[in-house]
Order: C-alpha cells, then structure tokens, then sequence
C-alpha cells in the first residue's frame, strides 16, 4: 500500500462515490431522494447573468452554495427574492431545511433577516473574520 499525494479528479470522484454508496445503506428508504442540482437566475433584459443562487437538494433538505448579485443590483432585493424562489422550490418539494454557511464579510445578518438561525461559527477563520452557518427549517 502507498498513498498518493496527487489531486486528479478521478480519483476524487470515485472517494465521492464510494462515500454515497456507504450513506445510501446506512439510512432507511424513506429518507432517501435524489442528490439534485438547483439553481435559480437573474437574468438583465440582453440575457446576461447578473444574480444567482445554487444549491443541492438530498434527503429532505437543501444545502444553498452560493447566493450572488452583481453589484450594480445589490440592495434593490433582488437576493432575497432569490431566496424566496428557492424556499418556495423547498416547500414544493417537501424539504424539511435549508443550509448554509457565510462568512462574517459576506451576509450572515441578511440570512437572518429571512429567518435563518445561526447554529454554529468558527471564530478567526479566515484570520479576522468568523464563519456562521445557518439554517432554516420548514
């Protein structure tokens, strides 16, 4: 046996899946839905992004990845609504949370505001800030 120093992605992917294979026999069949990718964008009237939010839908919740506005947009409420499209899509599908992490230079105050609760932090990560992540339950 040796163990390999090299990132390929490959390689990473079959970790991935093997990792999913394990959880999959582990929780029982009614917790069990579909690993889906999830994104909702804001579009100018050319067609070009200028917002968005994605995020991963498994076993009853969503996990939010990134949440951006252009700056040219920001504080019109166009993150919130993209907030509220996403929740909407939560409630449609039965999930019974929402996710995330931000970090302290990022929005943890906006996500409160929409009624997410800080349920942990890390303090001085990166150096100077905190990381909060947050969740919602439906």
């Amino acid at each position: 046996m040796r163990i390999s120093e090299q990132f390929n992605q490959k390689d990473s992917e079959y970790i991935k899946k093997k990792v999913i294979e394990h959880n999959m026999e582990k929780i029982p069949n009614q917790v069990k839905t579909a690993n889906k990718n999830i994104g909702f964008f804001l579009k100018d009237d050319s067609g070009e992004i200028v917002g968005g939010i994605t995020a991963n839908m498994f076993w009853h919740h969503i996990h939010i990845e990134f949440l951006w506005v252009d700056k040219r947009f920001r504080g019109e409420g166009y993150g919130g609504m993209l907030v509220d499209k996403l929740e909407g899509f939560a409630r449609e599908k039965a999930v019974r949370l929402i996710y995330l992490d931000s970090f302290s230079f990022q929005a943890p105050e906006f996500y409160q505001k929409k009624g997410y609760e800080v349920f942990g932090k890390i303090e001085d990560h990166p150096k100077g800030f905190d990381l909060y992540f947050l969740q919602k339950r439906f």
